[in-house]
């Protein structure tokens, strides 16, 4: 039975601690916090009192702290994974980092023999408790493999993104995506909003045509393209931004995107003077 550790069990760190438990796997856990240690060890987990008795103890040892000095100090410090560690076993962090420091920690670990991998993590707690969760991974690709019935138990869906560090670089990327969207979807709501569209029925067309995502995930065929024409695109916002003159709301986004489409599709210099209608910000 393969030993694993889990070293912070805040909300995500429980879900896949108590996941590879019930999976069968030979669990260890730490947090700072002695709360949710006890409550998986009444569950059967062995209780650790450090980040390096897990790391004397376990094959496989899963990090989930809180940012990079966290990552470190559970990693490097003292007391850390590393002053325990053995030859041949791998540190697993999940943490949202700087890929430097995955890459540092790397560095450290494999003067010790042992192997680190970053599998940064999408969705939330109930994605984990439904086993449902994507992990995108950074690292020696027959390290991933040992480590995969791991990931496994808590979701199907495992990438390998690159050498160490690409996990975080991954995660990095699929943040800017998410965020934007966030900020497309408000600014796309308010203005159905003060049209006077039926917001229900409107959720329900985006559902439907699913368009707002077509581009992220087909950007590669997108992008390689013979020269992507940006000016339907141009023209289009024209009477959007128009409209929302009118309605007395501000899209900052939408207006930065008709400036910069020409850009991002490869199209040098700028649009010819008939499309360039609408500056950025309040017209």
């Amino acid at each position: 039975m393969t030993a694993i550790g889990v070293i912070g069990l805040g909300s995500m760190g429980e879900a896949l601690a108590t996941n590879a438990l019930q999976a069968g796997f030979d669990l260890m856990v730490y947090d700072v916090r002695s709360e949710p240690v006890q409550a998986l060890a009444a569950k059967g987990a062995k209780a650790a009192q450090s980040c390096a008795e897990v790391g004397r103890y376990a094959e496989i040892t899963e990090l989930v702290v809180t940012d990079d000095e966290s990552t470190i100090e559970a990693t490097l410090g003292p007391d850390g994974v590393l002053a325990g560690a053995k030859t041949g076993s791998i540190v697993v962090i999940h943490s949202t980092v700087h890929p430097d420091t995955v890459k540092r920690v790397a560095a450290a670990a494999r003067e010790k023999g042992v192997e680190v991998l970053d599998a940064q993590m999408v969705g939330g707690r109930q994605t984990v408790q439904a086993r449902n969760q994507t992990f995108m991974v950074g690292g020696d690709a027959a390290t991933l493999d040992r480590i995969r019935p791991v990931l496994n138990a808590s979701g199907p869906n495992v990438f390998h993104m690159g050498e160490v560090g690409m996990g975080a670089a991954a995660k990095a990327s699929q943040q800017v995506i998410t965020v934007l969207s966030i900020l497309a979807a408000s600014e796309g709501f308010q203005l159905a909003e003060k049209a006077g569209v039926n917001l229900a029925a409107f959720e329900e067309l985006l559902r439907a045509s699913a368009d707002q995502i077509r581009f992220a995930t087909h950007w590669q065929e997108f992008k390689a393209q013979s020269r992507p024409d940006p000016r339907p695109f141009y023209r289009g916002l024209r009477p959007i931004l128009q409209m929302a003159f009118e309605l007395d709301l501000q899209l900052p986004a939408t207006a930065l995107a008709q400036q910069l489409i020409p850009w991002v599709t490869g199209v040098e210099g700028p649009v010819t003077l008939e499309d360039h209608g609408h500056r950025i910000g309040r017209h």
